[in-house]
């Protein structure tokens, strides 16, 4: 599914973020950038070591928080680490962490002139964030940031199977 906010473009695709060629792909990290299970582990498998290199040298990220390394191995140039929340029943400010994840994010993309960005669905897997409410709030962020920022072209959500795609696409309908 491809929608146009202003003059980018959002689009999401079921598959493999760390087959992105996107500028940078963004990391569903943990606070101490080690690496891990999930998108976490996968990007740092594909991109090689370099990436955990800088990931040592920087050493720690707070939840809603953002940094950049390089792409290592990977087809895109960068991997923006964030850190979003542990979902503990929605009224712990689980909500706008997710949301500062997203917004940190395409902010460092946009320091860095990036054109282009791809997305897992940040805090929807092993951090148990229920999956609509993390689209609604992932979407509502990125939609909100186009609007206001013209500088990133495109931006793509790839997500990891069928039921996190449709649950993206519900929401995304929703929204529009």
């Amino acid at each position: 599914m491809k929608v146009m906010i202003n003059r980018s473009t959002v689009t999401l695709i079921e598959g493999d973020i760390t087959k992105e060629e996107t500028d940078a792909i963004v990391n569903a990290a943990n606070s101490g950038l080690r690496g891990g299970g999930g998108v976490d582990g996968a990007i740092h498998r594909a991109g090689g070591p370099a990436i955990m290199e800088e990931c040592r040298q920087i050493g720690h990220c707070q939840t809603g928080h953002a940094v950049i390394t390089t792409g290592g191995k990977l087809k895109a140039k960068f991997v923006i680490h964030t850190v979003g929340p542990v979902y503990m029943g929605g009224d712990k400010g689980e909500a706008e962490l997710l949301a500062c994840a997203y917004r940190e994010s395409m902010k460092i993309a946009s320091k860095k002139k990036l054109k282009s960005i791809s997305f897992p669905a940040i805090s929807a897997g092993v951090y148990g964030y229920p999956l609509h409410e993390a689209a609604r709030i992932a979407l509502s962020t990125i939609i909100s940031y186009l609007k206001e920022y013209k500088d990133i072209e495109k931006v793509r959500l790839v997500l990891f199977d069928k039921k996190t795609y449709d649950g993206f696409k519900e929401e995304l309908k929703k929204l529009l």
